[in-house]
């Protein structure tokens, strides 16, 4: 009968330990390089904080966005929002971590960060290949006073499915009609013009290697490669630079509550401080859940950022969602279940 009972409380104990294993095991997540970086401080801190580890590959948001809906991974990650449509065919549910800034970035001896001025129209038309060297008119006009260099413009794009390119590109389309013509918006498109980096990190590294070459990357990027930047006049007519204050400006009127399945696209948006090219970053999960303590952990992972990783975020020059946005990403929680169709949260 001690026997027994021994087996017996041994039994339940590994039982025990072994669903206290799975409730905190790591989780898998895919997509966007935009907020690779943050991501990966959350990460890091939450993995410190609690054991759970969260794994995240950097792919690039057409990457993330397949993979969630083939379900290999727990999260996609996208800076391109799908619309209301595509969630409820995929059966996804979406919702924003950050906001921040897509910035153009140069290598071109002689130049300071911020040291050149460039409008939608002059970017437009550098992309679409129609602006071929530094010193070119359209430049010089923007720049008086400094001294531009006759060096030819390589142009650097991402080769990869990006949401920053839809962002950079949704931006392109709406100050320049040509390209919205010859080009458009979306996470890739045929570029008329230059060599393509994979993700964030690749266009950083082109454009670092490249003398007289213009890319674009998310801001924390540029940060931590100490990169040049260009400022960009905005659509209030004024030239602004990529600051965490700009971005936020950009991101001041957004009505989350009015946008279905969070779809908000930020670029070009009113405001004399405003940045144009500002975005926000989507986590997608699957609407049901095949393994509800895995959805649970997915969930309490992105609840611990809103809720403790907001300076993490600041340092990055991201901008975090407002408290009232993070109650509406709450509520929108509900809809996701576990294969019991009971509610997660």
């Amino acid at each position: 009968m001690n026997r027994l009972a021994t087996c017996l409380s041994l039994s339940v104990l590994i039982m025990f330990v072994f669903s206290n294993a799975i409730l905190a095991g790591d989780i898998t997540g895919a997509g966007a390089t935009f907020p690779y970086p943050v991501y990966a401080k959350w990460a890091e801190a939450y993995k410190n904080e609690t054991g759970t580890g969260m794994n995240y590959q950097s792919i690039g948001s057409g990457g993330g966005i397949k993979q969630i809906e083939a379900s290999t991974v727990d999260f996609g990650a996208s800076d391109k929002p799908l619309k209301p449509e595509e969630l409820d065919k995929y059966g996804l549910v979406q919702f924003p971590t950050v906001m921040g800034g897509v910035v153009p970035v140069i290598n071109l001896k002689g130049i300071s960060a911020g040291g050149i001025k460039l409008t939608g129209p002059v970017l437009a038309s550098i992309y679409l290949g129609e602006i071929t060297n530094w010193n070119a008119p359209e430049i010089a006009k923007l720049n008086p006073g400094v001294k531009l260099p006759e060096d030819d413009i390589t142009v650097v794009h991402r080769s990869d499915g990006s949401g920053t390119t839809f962002i950079f590109t949704n931006y392109l389309s709406k100050v320049s009609p040509t390209w919205q013509k010859k080009v458009g918006n979306d996470a890739s498109v045929s570029w008329p013009a230059g060599v393509g980096g994979k993700g964030n990190e690749g266009v950083a590294s082109y454009v670092q290697r490249i003398a007289g070459s213009i890319g674009y990357v998310e801001y924390a990027y540029a940060l931590q490669n100490k990169m040049i930047y260009a400022m960009l006049q905005n659509r209030e007519g004024m030239f602004v630079g990529p600051e965490a204050k700009n971005f936020a400006a950009a991101a001041v009127d957004a009505d989350w509550s009015n946008a279905p399945g969070f779809y908000m696209i930020l670029t070009d948006e009113p405001g004399k401080d405003s940045w144009p090219i500002t975005g926000a970053t989507f986590i997608l999960v699957r609407k049901v859940q095949k393994d509800a303590g895995t959805g649970k952990q997915v969930l309490a992972f992105f609840k611990w950022a809103y809720e403790h990783g907001d300076q993490m975020a600041e340092k990055l020059d991201y901008i975090p969602m407002p408290e009232n946005v993070v109650k509406l990403i709450y509520q929108e929680w509900k809809k996701i279940k576990g294969p019991d169709s009971k509610p997660l949260m």
